[in-house]
């Protein structure tokens, strides 16, 4: 996400792989430059994945400046929809300031 690169904004992601091994070479060949956490060695049903009562894969939080959750999404959310979300909560937090 380079245009919010200087933003107010992190890109966190959870990996269900079981296979720990395996992360790595899959986030590189997928281009992942974010920080990922690693579910443990019981994939979707990790403790990362229970603590945040996520019910399918993939599942998206977006969640504001102050640490509150304001859209859950399960599944892919529309892009533009998404981009759109991110711009607002980016902006208020650079209101904040």
């Amino acid at each position: 996400m380079k245009r919010l690169e200087s933003k107010p904004f992190a890109l966190i992601g959870v990996n269900s792989d079981k296979d720990k091994d395996d992360i790595k070479k899959k986030n590189v060949e997928a281009q992942i430059t974010w920080r990922s956490f690693w579910n443990g060695e019981k994939g979707t049903g990790g403790p990362i994945s229970k603590t945040w009562e996520v019910q399918g894969w993939p599942t998206l939080y977006l969640i504001d400046h102050k640490g509150v959750i304001r859209r859950k999404f399960l599944g892919s959310p529309d892009d533009k929809d998404l981009d759109r979300l991110i711009d607002e909560l980016v902006e208020k937090a650079e209101k904040d300031k």
